[in-house]
């Protein structure tokens, strides 16, 4: 029996294994305590009943995903808006240095995968999926790449992509902490624990304060950026090269961004457009999730295993020494350097909950919390994209 669910339907169902993902991690502590989020538990499940079923051949189930790539396209530019060039100049030398190690890592993830997919005589693009597209990116990049990469012919894409990030997240909360406290007992960085560093700046949180009435000027800006960004689009196609869908729209929104914070004239309503994105990613990733086909997975068990450990070793020799000594081998750095875990093989908020374990047995670090919001909120997704685009036009 096939059951076929339209675009409404599809919807629905995200909305739904978005509900049960967010009832299990509230009674589930495993799930709270490594930041998984909630269409990611929800979906899983989903995912793996409908392999069950199809698998024993009772139902096969197929989704109408058009709005999938709507709730992608306004997540990622609301990612545009993020990327504040004025923060970033004013948050001072070690703001660029840390941008500087979080390209590299990028960098590093995506020929770490290409060249060790060649060895294991695996298609490239298939060692893609568990670079920095599921790394640094996450489950939001996942599943906006994952269908670039099936358009290659490499199927199953999406499906590796969402597994190697969910990989990533449970595994880098679990490295973070304990590498963050190794360097701070072995190097005895608390014998000289400097002062707190507020020179770093972050944007006016008046910015980011919500107000009920400016919800649907908030969507409208979403509506220009993603229009315009229709148009620039067209002209990166014109190029001869592969772009996912929204890379125009991030480069409208993030020209209006900075528009609008030079000239001093508008206003961007920054705390809205974060919700408004935020429900974006937890609809798209619902339909991401539902839409799995874990089957195509069995094939790739051992080189996905293999892929992955390296990951894993690349990011704890990363963090351990260049992150450390780069960002100036104090307390600060070792801060840093957990944090990098969280967020260089996960998501943001793995990366706070990295530190915030290791400032709740030593002491804050306030230069660490302004740094990694702000390159793993504002700039990490945004370049990390450019990256991957890229490198798959290359290969």
């Amino acid at each position: 029996m096939k059951i076929q669910l339209d675009m409404y339907q599809t919807l629905a169902a995200a909305v739904l294994v978005l509900l049960l993902g967010n009832y299990l991690r509230k009674k589930i502590n495993f799930l709270e305590k490594f930041c998984i989020p909630a269409p990611v538990i929800g979906g899983l499940l989903f995912a793996i009943f409908t392999c069950i079923c199809y698998t024993t051949g009772i139902i096969e189930f197929s989704f109408d995903d058009t709005l999938r790539e709507v709730c992608m396209v306004f997540f990622f530019t609301s990612v545009g808006f993020q990327a504040n060039l004025k923060v970033l100049k004013s948050g001072g030398r070690s703001l660029i240095v840390f941008l500087g190690l979080v390209i590299t890592l990028i960098f590093s993830q995506n020929l770490l995968a290409i060249g060790l997919s060649k060895l294991l005589n695996l298609n490239p693009l298939i060692g893609m999926c568990t670079g920095s597209i599921p790394m640094v990116g996450g489950h939001g990049t996942a599943g906006a790449f994952g269908p670039v990469l099936e358009d290659f012919n490499i199927h199953g894409a999406t499906t590796i992509c969402t597994a190697a990030a969910t990989f990533g997240l449970i595994t880098g909360s679990l490295v973070g902490g304990p590498i963050g406290k190794r360097l701070i007992e072995k190097r005895k960085l608390m014998d000289n624990v400097p002062t707190e560093d507020d020179s770093l700046l972050v944007e006016d949180e008046e910015k980011h304060q919500r107000h009920t009435n400016m919800y649907a000027a908030a969507v409208f800006q979403l509506i220009l950026a993603i229009g315009l960004g229709t148009i620039f689009s067209y002209f990166l196609t014109k190029t001869g090269l592969t772009f996912p869908i929204y890379i125009g729209a991030m480069l409208a929104a993030a020209l209006m961004r900075n528009i609008t914070e030079y000239s001093g004239k508008g206003t961007i309503h920054m705390g809205e457009i974060n919700d408004l994105g935020g429900i974006c990613l937890s609809l798209f990733l619902g339909m991401a999730m539902i839409t799995l086909k874990l089957w195509e997975l069995a094939t790739l068990a051992l080189p996905l295993v293999i892929l992955l450990a390296a990951q894993t070793l690349l990011i704890c020799v990363f963090t351990y020494f260049v992150i450390f000594n780069v960002m100036g081998r104090d307390y600060d750095a070792a801060v840093l350097s957990a944090g990098t875990c969280g967020f260089g093989m996960g998501a943001t908020p793995n990366a706070m909950a990295n530190m915030q374990a290791i400032c709740d047995r030593y002491v804050p670090s306030v230069k660490a919390y302004l740094i990694i919001p702000l390159i793993g909120s504002l700039f990490a997704d945004f370049i990390n994209s450019l990256v991957i685009t890229f490198f798959i036009n290359i290969l």
